[in-house]
């Protein structure tokens, strides 16, 4: 039995573009059929399946042909060639304004969108009340669409999208514009639906990817770039986006010059890395180890607790003389989320230009945060310039691994640790 419910093969989408509205008309009547458009691929036989019940990222730079893809799946653009196979019925909330009429009020809008998807009136009419609780505008309903701010226009149109039963539900960036409190609504929502929907998600908030998606799709240029799991591909999207290249560390190939140090009192307590290890930058210069100890001592840990005094060390080799460096880390949680990142520019320390040949270590000394117990991993980074423009040297992905060991049951789950919590009964 086939369990894709959409399934691309080839799938191609041109524009004809000109340069001027008449050559549109004169090419419509020239009668040696003279070409007076240029073609725009949007998308380039693209092959792709999506399985019932999967979660689905699709991720790409701005104009890469997401937007081309998604309007091809509900039907609103057809494909120049190739093929595309849409199983069951679809919910889609792409650009603010899509299937609404601005001049009715949202209540008129609601069964209108209702009848576009093939639902009658009394069946909208049954749908009503849970549609109105979500959207949650109140005497607004009542008003036209074209008076609603855009946090309200999403509120009604997600209401919408997910109450008509959707096979599909297809969600482009749209939540983007609500505020706090009603996105983390949508996507406790969609935490609900992923139990028995397909979802199509895309965002470019990696986080958001790495923590609902399933699968993720990455498109560039209208081209499949690749597909896989969504840590792997949001490294390699990440890298992309900063103009670095991805690949896996490879310590054992630098030249031998690159190995010494420059006669650190503390190289020798740095533990080299592993090769294979995801990383990123030029390479101009490498990350080639990382150890956590306690503040002022000699104890190597990877067992910290909550606010513990501890120094992290950071040792890197220097290929090529780099002006303004920047050193720093990142600290992330199981699922990617970023807790905190700090670096030598922020913190306000100027370094001295690095030298080819030689080979350096760096130490943030700090008071580790007060997270919940679990597992983090921390990514040491080196790059040159400012904190707005800098160019990536070597970041490795997840070079340490650091248990934080629990204090205590003041926080059943999440992130940080309380400490110190007090509770009384008030009659």
């Amino acid at each position: 039995m086939n369990t894709n419910v959409i399934e691309a093969k080839g799938l191609t989408k041109q524009y004809k573009l000109y340069d001027k509205p008449v050559d549109r008309l004169k090419e419509a009547l020239h009668f040696a059929n003279k070409k007076y458009h240029k073609k725009f691929t949007a998308l380039d036989h693209l092959d792709f399946q999506v399985q019932r019940g999967e979660c689905l990222g699709i991720i790409g730079k701005n104009g890469s042909g997401k937007s081309t893809l998604l309007k091809m799946i509900t039907g609103v653009l057809t494909p120049t060639s190739g093929s595309l196979h849409v199983e069951g019925s679809i919910s889609a909330l792409l650009e603010l304004g899509a299937g609404f009429n601005p001049e009715l009020t949202g209540l008129e809008n609601v069964f209108l969108n209702g009848t576009i998807m093939g639902f009658s009136r009394d069946e909208m009419q049954a749908k009503l009340d849970e549609i109105l609780e979500f959207a949650d505008i109140g005497e607004f309903i009542h008003q036209p669409v074209k008076t609603y701010s855009s946090g309200m226009f999403v509120r009604l149109a997600f209401a919408v999208a997910i109450n008509v039963d959707p096979d599909i539900l297809i969600v482009d960036e749209a939540l983007s514009v609500g505020d706090l409190r009603f996105q983390q609504k949508c996507y406790r929502k969609i935490d609900e639906l992923k139990q028995t929907k397909t979802i199509l998600f895309v965002t470019h908030d990696m986080s958001v990817i790495n923590k609902y998606c399933d699968r993720v799709v990455w498109i560039n240029e209208g081209k499949l770039i690749e597909e896989g799991q969504p840590k792997e591909i949001s490294k390699k999207y990440q890298a992309f986006m900063i103009g670095a290249n991805f690949g896996k560390l490879g310590l054992s190939e630098l030249p031998q010059a690159g190995k010494q140090l420059a006669g650190s009192s503390k190289a020798h307590l740095v533990d080299p890395l592993q090769d294979g290890l995801d990383m990123m930058g030029d390479e101009k210069a490498v990350i080639t180890g990382i150890s956590m100890y306690e503040s002022g001592g000699q104890d190597k840990v990877t067992l910290v607790e909550a606010e513990q005094e501890v120094e992290v060390l950071i040792r890197l080799n220097v290929m090529e003389a780099i002006d303004n460096p920047i050193v720093g880390f990142s600290m992330k949680d199981r699922l990617g989320n970023v807790i905190f990142q700090t670096n030598s520019y922020i913190l306000g320390s100027e370094l001295q230009s690095l030298q080819p040949g030689e080979g350096y270590v760096f130490s943030f000394s700090f008071q580790f945060p007060s997270l919940n117990h679990g597992a983090y991993t921390i990514s040491p980074a080196i790059a040159s310039g400012t904190q707005q423009e800098h160019k990536q040297h070597s970041w490795v992905h997840d070079a340490l691994v650091v248990e934080v060991l629990p204090l205590g049951y003041e926080s059943v789950s999440g992130i940080l640790c309380l400490k110190d919590v007090s509770f009384s009964a008030i009659v």
